[in-house]
């Protein structure tokens, strides 16, 4: 990643990002699953760990892995590094999961798949990719069912799209510490 360091366990309002997408994951799913192949360093956080079934394939090998493990038909799927998460977005997200492989918001900035719902028939495109060593992660929607959660429905609980805010640069940092000032107080 482009920060040098494991993105999860940087602070933000006090607290390990990691941290505050555990919280805003339990008030929403039966299970939290850590998809890592480093589960010394998560240990103390309590959660189930799975390792990644495809190690190196980035996101798409982890969101498969989680997947995989998933005890429920679908899972909601969050990257490490989204300290804004929304409960009521992805409550919202839930809802709107049924008859449907693929629940994900579309805005301005684009489709969002690391702050989506999958569901277990996405496993088998998903492994094609792998095996074909195609790492984009939307390249399966055409094969299953999507819901996109468009840009208007997205604003109504969350009207700043902070829920798919990630930290990729030193800047975001400083500005989502300086927000988490405004938001957690």
């Amino acid at each position: 990643n482009r920060m040098g360091v494991n993105k999860a366990f940087l602070e933000i309002g006090g607290r390990p990002i990691i941290e505050r997408v555990i919280e805003q994951m339990a008030l929403v799913g039966q299970e939290v699953i850590l998809v890592t192949n480093a589960p010394q360093e998560y240990e103390h956080l309590g959660c189930p760990m799975v390792p990644d079934v495809f190690p190196g394939r980035g996101s798409l090998g982890g969101i498969y892995s989680g997947l995989r493990a998933a005890s429920n038909q679908y899972a909601l799927v969050v990257a490490c590094d989204m300290p804004f998460l929304n409960a009521s977005l992805l409550r919202y997200m839930i809802l709107m999961s049924w008859g449907y492989d693929i629940v994900v918001p579309r805005t301005g900035q684009g489709v969002e798949p690391l702050h989506a719902i999958y569901s277990k028939a996405c496993l088998i495109p998903m492994e094609e990719l792998l095996r074909q060593n195609n790492l984009k992660i939307i390249s399966f929607y055409s094969r299953v069912r999507v819901r996109y959660l468009e840009q208007e429905e997205v604003e109504i609980l969350d009207h700043r799209h902070l829920s798919f805010f990630n930290i990729n640069l030193p800047d975001d940092l400083e500005w989502a510490r300086r927000l988490a000032v405004e938001i957690d107080s």
